[in-house]
C-alpha cells in the first residue's frame, strides 16, 4: 500500500471550556487521524521540550515521526473551541526556520507557524492553514504531478482574491494546475471541482460539536482516499465530512474505516436563513462578555441576530419590554443563555414557546429542577457553548 506523508505543524494545544490540553497541532492530529488507513509519517519542527509529547503521540497512533529541530515550542490556548486563540510567542516573534524540503509519492502539506514546506511529490494534497497570507503551492517552488487544493473561503480570498466557488476552482485549476480543488464553505459544505465537473458534499449534523481541529481531519482524510488510496475526489470529500463530523461528536482519534464512515446516520445540514434572538442577562461584565461573543460568533456563521442590548439598549421598562417583544416575534430561533437563571430570559424562553419559535438554551451549572419547565417544553438544552450556537444556527428555517 502507498503510503503519506503529512508535513504540518505540532503545536501545545489548551482550551478552557471544555477542558483541553494536549500535543497535536494540524500535522499531529492529520497523522493520528489517518493512520488506521494508511501507513503515515509526520514531519514536522519539534522543539526539545515537545519531543517527549511528540514521540507518545507517533506511538499512540502508529505513525513515524520524522522530527526537524526547532528553536522554541509553539502553542495554541482557547477559551472555547470557537474562539480565537491566543498564539504563543505571538506571530510577530517566532522564529523563522529553514525550509522543511519532503520528497514523496503523496505529500499533504500544511501551513505552518514557524516555516515552510517544499514539497516534490508524485500526488500533493495542500491545505494553506491561514487566512492573512496564504500562498500558492508552487510558490516557494513546490512540485507535484497531480495536486488537490483544499481551503476555506478565507485561504480562498487570500491566495486567489475570491471565495467564488466556480471561480476560485478556475484559478487555481488555471494558475496551480490544480486537478482538485476542494473549497470549504461552512455549515454550506464543501464545493469540489474537478476536470469532469463540479459537486457540493454537505455536512453532517451532529450532537456534540468539538471546533479544534476539525479542518485537520477533513483535509487528512480526503489526502488518505483520494491521494493514496485512488478514490474520486466528490467520494473522498464526502466521507471527509463524515469523519470530520464524527471527530466533532466523539473527540476521539484516529477516524473510522470508510465503510463505518459511509454507514454512520448523522444526518446532513441543510442551511437555512433568519434571525437568531440572543436572550441574556448583560448586567455586569462576564455577563456582556458571554452575550458579546455568542453575537460575534453568530454573525460570523451568517446568522442575522437580534440582541436586544445592541438593538434596543437600555431603557424604562414600558419602552424596553415592547421593543424586546417585537423583536423576538420576528425573530426565527432563539438562543438563551440561561446561566443564573435571569427572570428576564426566562420570560423570553416562555414567549418564545408560545410562539412556536425554536429555544436551543445554553445552561452551565443549572439544576435540573430549575430547567423542567425549559425542557418540558420542547426547548433544546445544551451544555456545552460550541455545540449550543451550531445547533441554533442549524434550526434556523429553510427557504
Amino acid at each position: 500500500m502507498d503510503s503519506l506523508i503529512v508535513v504540518g505543524g505540532l503545536y501545545a494545544e489548551k482550551c478552557i471550556q471544555p477542558l483541553w490540553n494536549e500535543v497535536f497541532g494540524s500535522g499531529g492530529r492529520a497523522a493520528a487521524a489517518v493512520s488506521s488507513l494508511v501507513p503515515t509519517t509526520l514531519v514536522a519542527y519539534v522543539d526539545a521540550s515537545l519531543r517527549v509529547d511528540a514521540d507518545d503521540l507517533a506511538a499512540r497512533f502508529g505513525f513515524t515521526l520524522d522530527a526537524r529541530d526547532a528553536q522554541h515550542p509553539v502553542s495554541f490556548s482557547y477559551l472555547h473551541p470557537l474562539a480565537t486563540p491566543v498564539i504563543r510567542p505571538s506571530p510577530d516573534r517566532i522564529v523563522t526556520h529553514a525550509p522543511l524540503r519532503v520528497r514523496g509519492d503523496v505529500v499533504l502539506r500544511y501551513g505552518m507557524l514557524e516555516g515552510d514546506a517544499v514539497v516534490d511529490a508524485q500526488v500533493a494534497v495542500q491545505d494553506p492553514q491561514s487566512a492573512f497570507g496564504a500562498k500558492p503551492f508552487s510558490e516557494n517552488g513546490s512540485k507535484a504531478n497531480r495536486l488537490a487544493v483544499v481551503l476555506n473561503r478565507y485561504e480562498a480570498m487570500s491566495m486567489v482574491g475570491t471565495d467564488e466557488p466556480d471561480e476560485v476552482a478556475r484559478r487555481l485549476m488555471r494558475t496551480e494546475n490544480a486537478e482538485v480543488v476542494v473549497l470549504k464553505m461552512g455549515g454550506h459544505g464543501a464545493f469540489v471541482a474537478w476536470p469532469g465537473g463540479t459537486a457540493t458534499v454537505p455536512v453532517y449534523s451532529t450532537e456534540y460539536v468539538w471546533k479544534i481541529g476539525s479542518g485537520d481531519v477533513f483535509s487528512a482524510t480526503f489526502a488518505a482516499l483520494w491521494g493514496v488510496q485512488g478514490m474520486d475526489p466528490v467520494q473522498a470529500a464526502d466521507l471527509a465530512s463524515r469523519a470530520t463530523a464524527d471527530y466533532c461528536n466523539r473527540r476521539t482519534l484516529p477516524i473510522r474505516q470508510p465503510a463505518d464512515l459511509a454507514a454512520l446516520s448523522d444526518p446532513p445540514v441543510t442551511p437555512g436563513k433568519g434571525t437568531i434572538y440572543l436572550a441574556g442577562p448583560f448586567f455586569d461584565l462576564a455577563q456582556r462578555w458571554l452575550v458579546e461573543e455568542t453575537r460575534a460568533v453568530l454573525l460570523d456563521m451568517g446568522a442575522e441576530v437580534f440582541s436586544p442590548v445592541h438593538a434596543v439598549g437600555p431603557g424604562r421598562a414600558e419602552v424596553v419590554a415592547p421593543a424586546d417583544i417585537k423583536g423576538l416575534e420576528a425573530s426565527d430561533v432563539m438562543f438563551a443563555i440561561l446561566n443564573g437563571m435571569d427572570p428576564g430570559t426566562v420570560f423570553e424562553v416562555g414567549y418564545a414557546v408560545k410562539l412556536g419559535i425554536p429555544v436551543v438554551a445554553f445552561a452551565e451549572n443549572v439544576k435540573p429542577e430549575d430547567l423542567k419547565m425549559v425542557v418540558g417544553t420542547g426547548c433544546e438544552v445544551v451544555d456545552d457553548y460550541t455545540s449550543a450556537v451550531y445547533r441554533a444556527v442549524w434550526r434556523l428555517p429553510v427557504s
